[in-house]
């Protein structure tokens, strides 16, 4: 019996699978929350920056004007017949060591304490107002004696540039104390936290101005 020829049975095409292409992940840099927002603290600080460069400016037209003045003694006093070095030189170390005490307000200020950060702001607002002080027990002896500032032009930039570094250091003490209210009330917030530091910024400001002032002006002067 014949067989019957075999039918070969056409394999079907398996379906292709479809090339998924895989993106390749990009590159990820870190980047902070909010990267490109700028919050109401940063435009306080640089606010106060740009105060502090125009307050700069204006103490470096006064200490120009006193190189210029400086020698126009006009037949009146001289600065070493007037000048005493060591109550200055004390002036000056009081208002160095109320630099240091308010580094230790905001040491405590970081650290959370508040009552610290308190009792180093009164320290500092008391030599502030013992540097005041003595500044201007040193402008009533120097009236009193005839030094006034019609006298001559020396004395004329020399109570101007004194005196607006004076009247700076006052503002800075009662900016203090009414830190110590807004601490007291609020205590460390944010907000006290950064006004704290812009403080901080003015009054160490002020030291450096001094400093000049001591050596430009007085040291300086009493070797004339």
């Amino acid at each position: 019996m014949a067989t019957e020829p075999t039918k070969k049975v056409a394999a079907k095409p398996r379906p292709r699978k479809k090339a998924v292409a895989k993106a390749i992940p990009a590159t990820t840099f870190y980047q902070l929350k909010d990267d490109h927002a700028h919050g109401p603290g940063s435009a306080t600080l640089l606010g106060f920056w740009i105060y502090l460069m125009s307050d700069a400016l204006l103490f470096a037209a006064l200490f120009a004007t006193f190189g210029v003045l400086g020698a126009s003694y006009a037949g009146g006093p001289t600065p070493r017949e007037i000048f005493e070095l060591p109550l200055v030189a004390l002036n000056t170390a009081i208002l160095l060591v109320s630099s240091i005490t308010y580094g230790f307000a905001m040491l405590a200020m970081d650290s959370g304490a508040v009552k610290r950060t308190q009792m180093w702001l009164v320290a500092t607002a008391l030599l502030g107002i013992s540097f005041v002080g003595i500044e201007l027990f040193e402008f009533g002896k120097l009236i009193a004696e005839g030094a006034t500032p019609q006298r001559s032009g020396f004395l004329s930039a020399f109570f101007t540039l004194v005196s607006t570094h004076g009247v700076h250091v006052t503002f800075g003490v009662v900016w203090i104390g009414i830190m110590l209210v807004q601490v007291q009330m609020r205590g460390l917030i944010p907000e006290n936290r950064r006004r704290l530091l812009c403080l901080s910024m003015f009054w160490h400001f002020l030291d450096v101005v001094w400093i000049g002032v001591f050596t430009f002006v007085y040291l300086l002067g009493m070797l004339r």
